[in-house]
């Protein structure tokens, strides 16, 4: 149809995983280490830059994404998801690779502990990159520039990015991925971002504040644009130069929160890409979360509303 040609492509660049959960429902010194313990496993795709790319597909916006996988059953598993979402990609087997894998243990607190390895993800270079002219918007997940063996092929992809001028939107991901890298590395790639998209415990992390006004100055000296996920608070952002804007959380009977961050994102970039309009985004990235939370997994189901 005339509408989904005209409609926003975004091209989500970053790290896809085959996540398997691994609910116990003991604490975690009951496990009966060397023998076994009574679990309830499911597996999914999953990945920040996967997750984004696949919740695209529940907007108004188009999405590709640039990542690679193994020549393996869970590498199989991943591209038939993208395949069967909508999702569009190149070739994203690596042969003689494993594709990246997290075992997420849950324990009968809820607590997640996980257990990643990257895989095929490591392996990203510019040559990856596709054609840039169709697209509006880029996200970039920070695991991919977290990773010291996938960095410089993400960094050449930004700079053809940004010579290109299209907007980059990057969440720099994980705490504990954070900690292995130097401020002043972390804020040199946020000055190449034209939005920023944290949530708080990243906030506090990377500003040392706990009050969500000055966290989005600071971050403001590097990117135009910063937005603060709050989980339940809702969200809060900021465009340098004007106001903070506050948006509550949309009600949602929370069944789990895998991937809630991923899909305020993919809902938040498909609406400001369009029209730039914060107030909107962010309303729109709140919507769509309340869809991830009521559901289990991180990804939007085939053939379902959600």
């Amino acid at each position: 149809t005339k509408g989904k040609l005209m409609s926003i492509q975004v091209l989500c660049i970053g790290d896809v995983m085959l996540d398997v959960i691994v609910r116990i429902d003991v604490a975690p010194e009951k496990i009966n280490y060397g023998s076994d313990t009574a679990s309830r496993i499911s597996t999914g795709s999953g990945g920040a830059a996967g997750n984004v790319a696949a919740w695209l597909t529940r907007t108004d916006a188009r999405s590709t994404i640039v990542c690679h996988v193994g020549d393996d059953p869970a590498g199989a598993a991943i591209v038939a998801d993208f395949g069967a979402l909508g999702v569009e990609h190149g070739e994203l087997v690596v042969p003689g690779q494993a594709s990246g894998v997290v075992i997420v243990l849950v324990d009968s607190s809820g607590e997640r502990t996980m257990f990643p390895e990257k895989g095929a993800n490591s392996s990203l270079t510019i040559s990856d990159l596709p054609e840039l002219s169709k697209f509006q918007a880029v996200y970039i997940s920070g695991y991919s520039l977290l990773n010291p063996l996938a960095r410089p092929g993400v960094l050449a992809m930004i700079e053809k990015i940004k010579a290109d001028n299209i907007m980059i939107y990057f969440d720099p991901a994980s705490v504990g991925t954070m900690k292995d890298v130097s401020d002043s590395e972390m804020h040199q790639w946020f000055s190449l971002m034209n939005v920023l998209l944290l949530n708080e415990e990243e906030s506090i992390y990377l500003t040392g504040s706990v009050d969500m006004e000055r966290a989005l100055d600071y971050l403001l000296d590097y990117s135009e644009v910063v937005v603060i996920k709050r989980g339940s608070m809702g969200a809060i952002a900021k465009t340098r130069g004007f106001d903070s804007i506050s948006v509550p959380a949309v009600p949602a009977s929370v069944v789990d929160t895998n991937g809630a961050g991923d899909s305020f994102a993919a809902g938040f970039i498909a609406t400001y890409a369009k029209s730039h309009d914060l107030t909107a985004a962010l309303i729109s990235g709140t919507e769509l979360a309340a869809g991830c939370v009521a559901i289990v997994g991180g990804r939007p189901r085939v053939g379902t509303a959600i």
